[in-house]
């Protein structure tokens, strides 16, 4: 018997299962196909909802930044200092959050060199503008001394999201020293008052999380 399902609820399933499909198979290798039939509905059902495999996959990247701009938001909330927020954003430290581990891990997969792409164009087009309300009062408080809050955050992201890729696959001194120019990255780019966030402290910070 076929099941008939809410509009959005069948919409919801096929994203998440295209998903599933997406980071353990690939994109490149996924098919409508596959969606198809781990669903079970025909191939009109699923063009009633997307007009392509292209577009689910703005659904999926859409799914997983509206995550991203939450957890900003809560770090936002946090009674932290503007530096150390931008720290545990960056650092993407968040080991109880398997999904969000294991989306980040099939992200290195050639097969998914587009989803990565467009989910840093997200998180820079939509993640951004909130990390950058942070930097905001970070220099109303005397943290940092920029007047490019929103293009410094940008220039960050996109920054240390490339030098810490694969950071599984570097050696100890490699992080080190990529840890270490990340300090300067974020210090020059943000300004920041030394007198407020001594160097060494933050150079500390940032081993704590990246060499654990």
């Amino acid at each position: 018997m076929r099941i008939v399902k809410e509009h959005d609820e069948r919409r919801n399933e096929i994203i998440t299962t295209a998903e599933e499909f997406f980071l353990t198979k690939g994109f490149n290798k996924t098919t409508v196909n596959d969606i198809l039939k781990r669903i079970g509905i025909a191939k009109g059902t699923f063009y009633h909802y997307f007009v392509s495999k292209e577009e689910v996959l703005e659904a999926v990247i859409g799914q997983i930044i509206d995550q991203e701009i939450l957890r900003a938001k809560e770090i936002q909330q946090s009674n932290d200092t503007a530096l150390e927020k931008l720290i545990t954003f960056l650092s993407q430290n968040n080991q109880e959050d398997t999904r969000k581990e294991e989306i980040v891990d099939k992200f290195q997969m050639p097969e998914n060199a587009l989803m990565k792409q467009r989910a840093l164009e997200e998180t820079i087009n939509q993640v951004c503008p909130v990390l950058a309300e942070i930097i905001e009062v970070g220099r109303q408080q005397g943290e940092f001394r920029t007047e490019h809050p929103l293009e410094s955050i940008q220039f960050l992201i996109a920054g240390i999201q490339t030098m810490f890729d694969n950071i599984e696959k570097l050696s100890p001194e490699t992080i080190q020293s990529r840890v270490i120019a990340a300090t300067d990255l974020i210090y020059k780019v943000l300004d920041i008052n030394p007198n407020v966030h001594p160097y060494e402290q933050t150079v500390t910070q940032l081993q704590k999380i990246f060499l654990s």
